[in-house]
């Protein structure tokens, strides 16, 4: 708890002793005054920690404030506390697995007596669930010792509504592979690696879902349902059974004795031992002396009289969608019925229109940003907290106050992020966004973690196009298994021109590539398939090398003649500069505090800027150029700010005024909406100097336009100007420094290859916990748009509809209104007046519009926190890249996003393929792992220019990527263009990985290509450990098959051509020209009882033989790693 000296100082307020004494009994309330900001929730923690036998329940009006007191209750108390939070879905079920989960959970924690306090809606608290039936007959608990065989409990899973993959990535999911099971469920901190012995569980780990590597041993764990189907089904078909017969299962997990503990302790105090399923609310399972604690009656019973009068318009609207819905009663309590129920507990109401007993304290005094004021504060009484979102803050605040001390006289510097300041008699709460006027919005931990996205090339199906280092381009036809002399390998097989078929042993898929083009979506024809072994291949390989070695070599020296170039150095950041930085709304990500940090220390330098920022959707690029920007101006520059559409103009406009609306900075926007005077005088005063900080579309480039003195350039997504705007640019880049952002992103190993040859900032952390952004692939359906409208629309939030045809806008505005009677609708297309493209605009950005309808020109650059519903018709149309541009305009704020993709019943192929990319990846930063199927190809193009784009084309965007990679690596310097070929391998015993251990074609080419690119035995002994985690022993073929493996990484370092073992024996024969340290290696062999024999000097090849000791391939490899 960090805030303990809060907590004291609210102990010893007089009207805190009469509390004590006047706490309410049931069916009573107490009505408090006099609880200003957050110290209402220290009230809470205290009550808390004073009556630690009773349980606290909050229950706030909207999901909003009860985020709110979360958040500060985090701060104040350790005490077990839980989130229970409303249903976003009117259906039994919860589709987004974040609620869902802790929904589950505060349950289970409140049925087994776990908590002290719970935070909750009073929407929430009015809705009935089956949970608490589901979470009795169906809950897993598993632990080491217990007897339950592995197909039982995957039974089990898939009952509870899990989902059974290959491998876990996420929540919900569960695996099965021989005798060990991977499950990562509501209820458990981490996933989970169980292992069988026959029928019982022998062992129980954590696992990373990235690198899938088993981690700390667990003692149990304890799964949750992720839905209630199955208690549904019960509930509604066969009421009456025993409950014995219901609860099998629950304790079958568990070891010896605790099965019958079990059953005791997780009944509710007042439960019946005998009930059918049935749904019950929130305020039926609280033990009957639980002290809530309400902000105000009235808000909350309003909140529940709407929710009861809204249910039922969307269930007859679920009805009409052809779904099987409960009756509005099933799913909740009436308002007369909730009154009365939350009537019957002890409460504390916080702002009621009466007052019992006033507690006295302040709001804080306005400081308004106004650091004399601030500094005259905490010099009187009471003795003042100043607290910090953040560490950073923390220290900024110390600079800003001039102090170095964390106590100073008066006052004390704390990191604790409460929500609002307030005044006690003996202590002054201040909170820095208060101070600074900052909005707070809610950051929380997301509750379930994913595996991060994985950078391994996407798997290879059936029909897709390959390339072979050697052979060129053709079709991947699947993995065979085959017999070659005495040996089992599995093969890729690829079809060439004419039918041909080449085998590609898949411990050699190095050399394979996925062939993808580096174009835009769809827009490029298939490409050419080779003959095998002919000489068309060789010459486009060849020429792709050769254009590659130009552009790295001419990049080379245009970076080397900017370092010498003379330019402006900007002075150090002044104190300014650390204020602005300081009252950015949120905590900076750590890419963000590295790119804000290289940025910086480029100004600074006597030489022209040009760097590159890339980043997803949202992730915080315009503040870099904000803080950027400002460092300009206050070094006495001007600045230019170059963005593609007039919509993000003024978006940026209104940003950069927001943000340095404190400091003496001026700030105009150049474009269509300002009529010609407007423009000519914004010119003028441009040109004399008067403007710090213009913002404009390509208008900016124009001949008349003229700078006093211009010292920075920020162009937001460059590939969208024509080439005449990008040889202005050109011309620029080498007079003032340039910054240069992207949201489209670029391969990571693209990032690599051009680290050293552009100044090239990625910035891939998301913000903090923002919500994935539910997505769903639909036709146009009536019923379902006035689902999603009225469900946004209740919530005080606000839609996005896109439409991307302007002579048929009108009539899908048209549908729309009559399908949102309540809301007011606006249109937005390109062709409209500036002046009524600015308005509609204008009164969206203002919340006064609902619903707008509108072309792609909000595809980028418009931030509506509150918009968080997103409507696109006739989906197929667009790219991935536009259609994940456009979902990135909602899910900017801690609501649920929805993203409906409207389609006809029948799309083509390529268009369902981009769809259910979107579909699957929700969460914002997908970006990345969409990046891998298509968005990285079209950053690509962007930074390579369309000659090196044919390239790419014409050998597969991945195998360019390789080769330029390895072409900069050797002009550079850093090795040779040419790594040493790995000798052939030839075995006389199966070497490949089973069906039957590794079952699943993608994860098995996944594993493969790893192994075929490993480039030291480390990792293969690696690769090893995590097969033997991940699938459990290995099989004789598996073990082979990483010796073969580490027979060849090893031949390749000390230059051995071909190995091959056949019984007791093997033969090695050396590269010509290789000088083998053949000393070394006899000593190796000795040791491991093989004897050598030479057989021929020039190649030199050597004949072993095994005397004794272990089986002749382990041998081997330990003699090949003793030499080297």
């Amino acid at each position: 708890m960090t805030l303990k000296p809060v907590l004291d100082a609210f102990a010893r307020a007089p009207a805190v002793r009469d509390l004590t004494e006047r706490l309410p009994s049931r069916n009573q309330t107490l009505s408090l005054g006099g609880l200003p900001g957050s110290s209402g929730a220290v009230l809470a923690a205290w009550m808390a920690e004073t009556f630690p036998q009773r349980l606290l329940t909050v229950v706030a009006p909207t999901a909003a404030d009860a985020e709110r007191w979360l958040s500060d209750l985090a701060h104040l108390t350790d005490a077990p506390t839980a989130l229970y939070p409303q249903r976003e879905a009117l259906g039994e079920d919860e589709p987004h697995y974040e609620i869902a989960g802790e929904r589950a959970e505060a349950i289970q924690a409140l049925l087994e007596g776990r908590l002290r306090m719970l935070v909750t809606t009073a929407r929430a608290t009015a809705e009935r669930t089956l949970l608490p039936a589901a979470l009795e007959r169906m809950r897993l608990h598993l632990g080491v010792g217990g007897r339950r065989p592995p197909t039982d409990v995957a039974r089990a899973l898939e009952t509870m509504g899990y989902r059974r993959v290959p491998t876990v990535t996420e929540v919900a999911e569960f695996s099965v592979r021989g005798g060990i099971l991977d499950v990562y469920g509501f209820g458990m901190a981490s996933p989970a690696r169980l292992e069988w012995w026959g029928d019982e569980i022998s062992s129980l780990r954590g696992f990373d879902l990235t690198t899938q590597r088993s981690l700390d041993a667990l003692r149990d764990i304890t799964v949750l349902p992720i839905n209630t189907q199955a208690v549904r089904d019960e509930a509604d078909g066969a009421a009456g059974r025993q409950t014995d017969e219901r609860s099998a299962g629950l304790t079958d997990g568990l070891p010896g004795g605790q099965a019958e503990q079990s059953e005791q302790r997780n009944r509710p105090p007042d439960h019946p031992s005998v009930r059918p399923p049935a749904r019950r609310t929130l305020l039926e399972l609280l033990p009957s002396d639980t002290i809530i604690i309400q902000e105000a009656t009235g808000p909350d019973l309003d909140e529940v009289s709407r929710a009861w009068n809204d249910a039922e318009h969307h269930l007859e609207i679920a009805r009409r969608l052809g779904e099987e819905v409960p009756s509005r009663d099933a799913i909740f309590a009436n308002p007369e019925e909730w009154r009365t129920a939350i009537a019957a507990f002890p409460r504390l109401i916080l702002r009621g229109e009466r007052i019992d007993l006033q507690v006295g304290f302040f709001p804080p005094e306005r400081i308004d940003r106004d650091l004399n004021r601030l500094r005259t504060l905490i010099g009187g009484d009471p003795p003042s907290l100043i607290l910090c979102d953040n560490e950073g803050q923390l220290e900024r605040m110390e600079e800003l106050l001039e102090d170095g001390t964390r106590s100073r006289r008066g006052a004390t510097l704390a990191i604790g992020a409460l929500d609002g300041g307030f005044v006690m008699p003996s202590l002054r709460v201040l909170t820095d966004h208060e101070i600074f006027r900052r909005a707070r919005r809610l950051r929380r931990p997301r509750r379930y973690r994913q595996a991060a996205p994985s950078a391994a090339t996407g798997a290879l199906t059936l029909g897709d196009y390959v390339v072979h280092l050697e052979h060129g381009i053709g079709v991947y036809r699947g993995i065979q298994t085959i017999t070659v002399g005495e040996s089992t390998l599995e093969v890729a097989i690829v079809e060439y021109e004419g039918g041909d078929r080449l085998n590609v042993p898949l411990y050699r898929l190095d050399q394979l590539e996925r062939y993808r083009s580096a174009g835009e979506d769809g827009d490029r024809p298939p490409p050419r398939i080779h003959r095998l072994g002919g000489g068309s291949w060789q010459r486009v390989r060849e020429k792709t090398r050769q254009a590659i070695k130009q552009m790295a070599a001419e990049l080379l020296d245009l970076y080397a003649r900017r370092k010498v170039t003379g330019g402006y150095a900007f002075p150090p950041d002044t104190k300014w500069q650390r204020e602005l930085e300081s009252s950015f709304l949120y905590e900076d990500t750590p890419d963000q505090r590295k790119a804000t940090e290289e940025l910086k220390r480029d100004m600074e330098q006597p030489r022209p800027m040009d760097r590159l920022l890339v980043g997803d959707v949202g992730y915080g690029k315009t503040e870099i150029a904000v803080r950027a920007a400002f460092k300009a101006v206050q070094g006495g520059k001007q600045v230019a700010v170059l963005v593609p559409t007039t919509i993000l103009a003024e978006q940026h406009g209104r940003t950069f005024i927001e943000r340095l609306a404190d400091f003496p900075v001026k700030i105009e926007v150049l474009s269509r909406f300002r009529t010609a005077k407007e423009q000519k005088a914004v010119l003028a005063r441009l040109a004399g100097g008067e403007i710090d900080v213009v913002i404009g579309t390509h208008r900016l480039l124009s001949k008349d336009v003229a700078f006093k003195d211009l010292g920075l350039l920020v162009v937001d997504e460059e590939h969208r100007f024509g080439v005449k705007h990008k040889e202005r640019l050109k011309a620029l880049r080498l007079a003032v420094d340039v910054l240069t952002l992207t949201a489209t992103p670029i391969p990571r190993t693209l990032h690599l290859s051009l680290a050293g040859l552009r100044d090239l900032t990625l910035i891939e952390t998301p913000p903090r916990d923002r919500s994935p952004i539910l997505t769903f692939v639909e036709p146009w359906d009536d019923a379902l748009l006035e689902e999603a409208f009225a469900r946004e629309i209740d919530r005080g939030g606000q839609v996005f509809a896109v439409h991307n045809r302007i002579e048929t806008i009108d009539t899908i505005a048209a549908k729309v209104r009559a399908l949102a009677p309540r809301a007011l609708v606006g249109v937005a297309h390109g062709q409209m007046a500036a002046d009524e493209l600015e308005e509609v605009m204008r009164r969206f950005v203002g919340g006064e519009v609902n619903i707008l309808v509108s072309t792609m020109i909000v595809e980028s650059g418009l931030d509506v926190a509150n918009a968080n519903t997103m409507v696109v018709h006739d989906a197929h149309r667009l790219g991935l890249a536009q259609l994940y541009q456009l979902r990135g305009r909602v899910g900017r704020s801690h609501r649920r996003a929805y993203c409906y993709l409207l389609v006809p019943d029948t799309i083509d192929a390529d268009a369902e393929e981009r769809l259910k990319v979107l579909e699957h990846h929700t969460d914002l930063g997908a970006g990345y792992r969409i990046a891998l199927k298509d968005l990285e190809l079209r950053g690509a193009g962007n930074l390579l220019g369309a000659e090196q784009s044919g390239h790419a084309q014409a050998v597969g965007f991945d195998l360019y990527m390789r080769w330029l990679e390895e072409t900069v690596r050797a002009l550079r310097g850093q090795g040779t263009v040419e790594q040493p070929a790995p000798p052939d391998v030839v075995l006389d015993r199966p070497a490949h990985l089973p069906d039957g251990y590794v079952p699943e074609d993608d994860v098995k080419l996944d594993l493969y290509r790893r192994l075929a690119r490993a480039a030291e035995s480390g990792e293969i002994d690696g690769l090893r450990d995590e097969l033997r985690e991940r699938f459990g022993p290995l099989p004789d073929a598996a073990e082979n098959l990483l010796d073969m493996a580490r027979l060849r990484v090893m031949g390749a370092v000390l230059g051995l051509q071909n190995v091959l073992v056949r019984g007791d024996e093997a033969r090695l024969t050396f590269r010509p020209g290789t000088t083998p340290r053949l000393a070394g290696l006899t000593s190796a062999l000795d040791d491991v009882q093989l004897a050598a024999e030479v057989r021929r000097t020039v190649p030199l090849s050597l004949r072993l033989t095994r005397l004794g000791g272990e089986p002749i391939v382990p041998a081997l490899v330990r003699a090949l790693r003793k030499a080297l």
